[in-house]
């Protein structure tokens, strides 16, 4: 029979069950578990997303094996890279949109495609400093609209080689030349997207391990300098990770987005929804994880009996059931007050976002880890059939043991909460 999600070199799951894993089977799953919390707005726009990639791998036959990037195009034409803001600058006219309706989007592209998924929010990460401060600057608007209509990939360059998760001390340096120009050397690595990219959102100092001096910049890939070596990281073998060098890197006036001194407040300014953005991709990985597995337990017979009547099986997937909805709901509390905000106000007031940074932080540890032991007890209920290559079980496996790192690490999240928890004492 045809494999009906992830066609793999040798079917190992039986027939029947393989296409009640069907990705329209699976969002169905979905679907009964949020219709209750969700505004119908969101509810219907989580179908819209979920209508079209069902359409779009039936349409051309997607066995997940193929070079994701060539899908782009057709998905940015649809409107599906990004949802957090309207566009109006660049004469788009998104609805719904915000942090809500990115969940939505995030949660119907991952359990269509995981890998696609991730690779999309780098792109999606990179909007956002381009719309901040494009200044109505043709070049910057035209690399914005390409970015989000699909027609080009972008990705952030922020880490370095030897700096991981300390985004303030870079050794990146950038040098202002007469013309108000600036060349950029140094070395960035760890970039999703980087040797794919056509634009880069690129931060360097004017002086080595001082962020005061840090300046953000729009960089076209094709221009002299840049060059991007991709990363082998076998977990995500079809997603571009890159180490890229600047060597004199010209960066054109028009294309200076903070200039130094600037660049550290442009940088933090939108940390906060793109780690809310990495929170809904490890719960959007945790309900595909279930939705898999859920469908096999009710289908596999072992000893003649469903091996979700085992209670070592059945139970194990209700606790993981009742954290993952937990975990949903308390993101999707924060989606609608950051929502509310930008609907009353036009934007986040100060004290709400340093509030959040702290909120962003707590739901990003905790989600990662959420993601990880999902997925991973998940693929364990299913044996054999949860680490081959039939589904997209293997896939969500090597994503979700990415999460703890991408986004600043496990313990950079605990450092920062920490320091909050301290500073909450000093206001006693």
């Amino acid at each position: 029979m045809k494999l009906s999600s992830k066609k793999g070199k040798v079917q190992c799951i039986d027939g029947e069950i393989l296409e009640k894993l069907s990705l329209k089977t699976r969002n169905k799953f979905l679907n009964y578990n949020l219709m209750s919390f969700l505004d119908p707005k969101y509810s219907n726009f989580l179908k819209q997303v979920q209508k079209f990639f069902e359409n779009f791998e039936k349409t051309n036959k997607i066995t997940h094996n193929e070079d994701f990037y060539e899908w782009i195009p057709e998905i940015g034409k649809n409107g599906y890279i990004s949802r957090l803001h309207k566009f109006e600058d660049i004469g788009l006219n998104y609805e719904p949109h915000g942090m809500t309706s990115e969940f939505m989007r995030i949660l119907a592209m991952d359990f269509f495609d995981p890998q696609l998924t991730m690779a999309t929010g780098a792109t999606a990460i990179s909007v956002n400093p381009i719309l901040l401060h494009n200044e109505d600057v043709d070049i910057r608007l035209r690399a914005l609209k390409e970015l989000v209509t699909g027609e080009k990939i972008g990705c952030i360059c922020i880490t370095e080689p030897e700096r991981g998760s300390d985004a303030v001390h870079m050794q990146t340096t950038c040098e202002e030349q007469e013309d108000g120009s600036f060349l950029v050397n140094g070395e960035k690595i760890y970039q999703t997207n980087g040797s794919k990219a056509d634009w880069a959102v690129v931060y360097a100092v004017t002086e080595k391990n001082n962020g005061n001096t840090m300046a953000q910049f729009l960089v076209d890939t094709s221009w002299d300098g840049w060059t991007a070596e991709r990363v082998n990281i076998p977990w995500t073998p079809r997603m571009h990770v890159s180490k890229e060098n600047l060597v004199n890197l010209k960066v054109p006036p028009e294309c200076v987005l903070g200039k130094p001194g600037e660049g550290m407040s442009h940088l933090f300014e939108g940390l906060n929804l793109e780690r809310l953005s990495i929170v809904c991709l490890n719960i959007a990985e945790a309900w595909n994880a279930i939705a898999h597995a859920v469908i096999y337990a009710n289908m596999r017979k072992q000893f003649n009996k469903e091996i979700f009547k085992y209670q070592g099986v059945g139970f194990t997937l209700s606790n993981l059931w009742a954290q993952t909805t937990s975990m949903t709901l308390a993101t999707l509390n924060v989606c609608q007050m950051i929502d509310d905000k930008m609907e009353q106000l036009g934007t986040l007031p100060k004290e709400f976002n340093l509030a959040l940074g702290t909120t962003a932080s707590q739901l990003k540890l905790l989600s990662a880890k959420l993601s990880e032991r999902v997925v991973y007890e998940c693929a364990n209920l299913m044996g054999g059939a949860g680490v081959c290559d039939n589904t997209l079980m293997h896939d969500l496996l090597g994503i979700s043991r990415l999460q703890e790192i991408g986004g600043g690490t496990r313990q950079v999240q605990s450092h920062i909460l920490s320091s909050a928890l301290r500073n909450i004492f000093k206001q006693l």
